[in-house]
């Protein structure tokens, strides 16, 4: 049975802050759960984060796996919780 996929949409101007579901108040780090703090690599991927965001991307590349990490702000953008997992998830 085919389910519903919202469509990855990403502007660099968007704003966040008319969501209508609430964004955790620290909603631009990620829970300590998906990115604990004793990680050996946690200052170098809250880096890509933040240069990712710095130059309005929506994902950066995660330096252990390889794969494409989508950034809190792209998250946001997307008005819910999809329960992928998302490291970055600002509703959760």
């Amino acid at each position: 049975m085919p389910t519903s996929v919202r469509p990855l949409t990403w502007s660099p101007t968007t704003d966040v802050s008319d969501q209508q579901h609430e964004l955790r108040p620290d909603w631009e780090m990620p829970l300590p759960e998906r990115l604990p703090p004793t990680n050996p690599r946690r200052h170098e991927i809250l880096e890509r984060h933040a240069d990712a965001l710095a130059k309005n991307l929506p994902t950066y590349i995660d330096p252990v796996s390889g794969f494409s990490v989508f950034t809190a702000k792209f998250l946001a953008t997307r008005d819910d919780c999809c329960a992928s997992g998302c490291r970055h998830c600002p509703y959760i």
